[in-house]
């Protein structure tokens, strides 16, 4: 189990370099449609409709969000202003959670019902699964329910996965649909996504990979009483 651990943290700063290198990569390929991240955003927000939703800059690298509390799509300084590839990539995909949650969607409203509970549970889980791994030798409850708590996270995550595949889909139809893109930048758009998808699928195994550890610890417990 240790094993499997450690091969996701490697895995993830494998891909988490690989994501960078990609858009680092596909944005010095500038766009012929020469529209920026923040124009793409605007235009595909008023395409689906979307007026109540604020298209605004943010700091740092790939700090792209959709913050669905305050109907803005947060896009990083670098996306904000470029006209390449990659720029139209994430503003087209961030758009595409703001078409989610105007549109209903299934799945990101019951992740958006989780974020609250688990905020709540993230002050605590870490203490409880650590005071249940010393009291094992007397009770595994405490343990047990620390597991129950984590277990929340990592549905969490796997929750997180259709939503951000969606998102994609959503984004490359539209900027393909709208000619926002060329074919060899729509696969230039598509291999950036596919990269960003793949950092939130090892996120949710390697959370998978922790639960089961933690599991093992409480059955190895029981085991020896």
């Amino acid at each position: 189990m240790y094993f499997l651990i450690i091969l996701a943290m490697i895995v993830s700063g494998l891909i988490q370099w690989r994501l960078r290198s990609k858009f680092a990569k596909y944005a010095q390929v500038g766009l012929q449609s020469n529209l920026s991240g923040r124009q793409i955003a605007e235009l595909m927000l008023q395409d689906h409709g979307i007026t109540d939703v604020r298209v605004i800059s943010t700091p740092g690298k790939l700090s792209d969000h959709y913050n669905p509390t305050d109907k803005t799509v947060n896009l990083s300084e670098a996306v904000y202003e470029e006209r390449s590839a990659a720029a139209a990539a994430v503003a087209a995909h961030e758009c595409g959670h703001a078409v989610q949650h105007a549109t209903a969607y299934a799945a990101l409203q019951f992740r958006s019902a989780m974020v609250p509970m688990l905020s709540s549970v993230s002050k605590y889980m870490t203490w409880i699964l650590l005071a249940g791994i010393f009291m094992l030798q007397t009770t595994a409850i405490p343990l047990w329910i620390g597991i129950a708590l984590f277990s929340l996270t990592t549905l969490f995550s796997f929750v997180t996965l259709p939503v951000e595949f969606d998102a994609s889909r959503r984004a490359l139809a539209w900027i393909d649909r709208r000619g926002i893109v060329t074919q060899q930048e729509h696969a230039m758009a598509k291999d950036a996504l596919w990269w960003a998808a793949m950092t939130y699928v090892v996120a949710a195994l390697a959370s998978l990979a922790t639960l089961l550890y933690y599991v093992s610890i409480a059955m190895g417990g029981r085991d020896r009483r």
